[in-house]
């Protein structure tokens, strides 16, 4: 749900790279990503603690210094979300308006397609996951994209508008909606013809 560039971006942790594998990242953090990214593809049912050390290339020895339980790396994979989300916020702020704000996240979102269209929204997904447990872990996914909702809902109040947290509710179930409609569909195009829709409709609320 995130944009790309100079923040850390969801593509950069949900994609390996020599970057990542380099010795000057920790190895908590290559763990950390790592589980982002498996638990994105199959699942967080599906995936075993030495799955994340063989996608991190940690021994599997060391993970347990890190982290205990997969409950452990759950919870670090939520905090990063959160990461992710506060660096493109902080992105987008140096935008000149709200409007151009709004059609920036939507682009960024345009942009994921293709990994939209194979596994859906990362925080979406994990959030759907999470929510079948009992305690659907705290409420910690729904306090991330609660924060996607607060931010969209600051955007349209520096619009002007008195339905600014209606609309910010809207925006985010557009994304989620067309996520779950191009992962089922398995096409990427849908999100394009969403992203178009999304911004014809910021720049007329913009008008108003």
């Amino acid at each position: 749900m995130y944009p790309t560039g100079r923040a850390l971006s969801i593509v950069s942790c949900m994609t390996k790279s020599d970057a990542q594998l380099s010795p000057k990242i920790g190895k908590r953090e290559r763990l950390v990503q790592a589980a982002m990214r498996v638990f994105y593809e199959q699942g967080i049912e599906k995936t075993t603690i030495a799955d994340i050390a063989r996608e991190a290339d940690v021994p599997v020895g060391n993970v347990y210094y890190y982290f205990k339980t997969k409950d452990q790396f759950i919870a670090a994979v939520i905090e990063l979300h959160g990461q992710v989300l506060a660096g493109a916020v902080a992105e987008l702020a140096e935008l000149p308006g709200p409007a151009e704000k709004l059609k920036a996240m939507v682009r960024s979102w345009v942009e994921q397609r293709e990994m939209a269209a194979r596994f859906g929204c990362p925080t979406g997904s994990l959030a759907a996951e999470l929510d079948k447990r009992e305690d659907a872990f705290g409420g910690e996914p729904a306090r991330v994209i609660g924060l996607l909702v607060e931010w969209a809902r600051e955007q349209f109040a520096e619009l002007g508008r008195a339905d600014a947290a209606e609309l910010a509710i809207a925006f985010v179930a557009a994304y989620q909606g067309i996520s779950l409609l191009a992962n089922t569909f398995r096409d990427p195009e849908l999100m394009v013809t969403e992203g178009a829709r999304l911004e014809r409709w910021i720049d007329e609320l913009a008008r108003k």
